[in-house]
């Protein structure tokens, strides 16, 4: 469900960037059904990691959010730049105000995101915080094909958000709810796809 929020995104901010996927798509199963990171998945994304820099690309953006500390550690070994899935549109946000709202739709994802933000938040000085919620029922209507009713379900609890600085669309899938949930709240709305994009292209191209 990620490939084409994230292919979308590559069209409309860096065209010219030739882009291959590397799927495991148990990964998500597997991390939702365990409840932790374990030492195999951590393993798994390592190997990810490698087999996309052997393939001689210039950057790996992986798209799951629920993997943070795997990612961190993949990318202390390769020369490339590695980022995680949400920490330019965390940077992004830094910049918009101190009360940030975060809507999500995978559970296994948000403790580790939420520590991801705070920790960023901390290094910088800024004070600012995090509300999440997990939207009910809003993965498996995505899942089942319902993208109309995936994206309702996020604007109708965007509506909790009204008084936030900004708001986070937690995971790649759900950056297809940003109009509805813009159109909800008037205020900035941010995406982890379009930050993650636009952040690879600055790096690559001043590298």
């Amino acid at each position: 469900m990620a490939i084409d929020p994230v292919q979308d995104a590559f069209r409309r901010l860096w065209p010219e960037a030739e882009c291959a996927n590397i799927l495991d798509d148990s990964l998500s199963l597997d991390r939702e059904r365990d409840g932790v990171l374990t030492e195999g998945m951590t393993q798994r994304i390592q190997a990810l990691a490698e087999y996309g820099a052997a393939t001689g690309a210039a950057g790996i953006l992986f798209t799951c959010s629920a993997f943070g500390e795997a990612i961190e550690a993949a990318a202390a070994g390769l020369p490339i730049p590695v980022l995680k899935p949400n920490e330019a549109m965390f940077e992004a946000a830094l910049g918009l105000g101190r009360r940030i709202g975060m809507l999500a739709t995978f559970a296994p994802s948000v403790g580790s995101m939420e520590t991801e933000f705070r920790e960023m938040a901390d290094a910088r000085g800024t004070g600012a915080t995090v509300e999440t919620y997990c939207v009910p029922g809003a993965m498996a209507a995505l899942k089942a094909g319902d993208g109309a009713v995936h994206d309702r379900l996020l604007a109708e609890a965007a509506a909790r958000f009204a008084d936030c600085d900004a708001v986070l669309l937690a995971h790649f899938s759900t950056s297809r709810a940003a109009p509805a949930v813009t159109e909800i709240l008037g205020r900035p709305v941010l995406t982890s796809p379009g930050s993650a994009v636009a952040k690879l292209k600055r790096i690559i191209a001043n590298s």
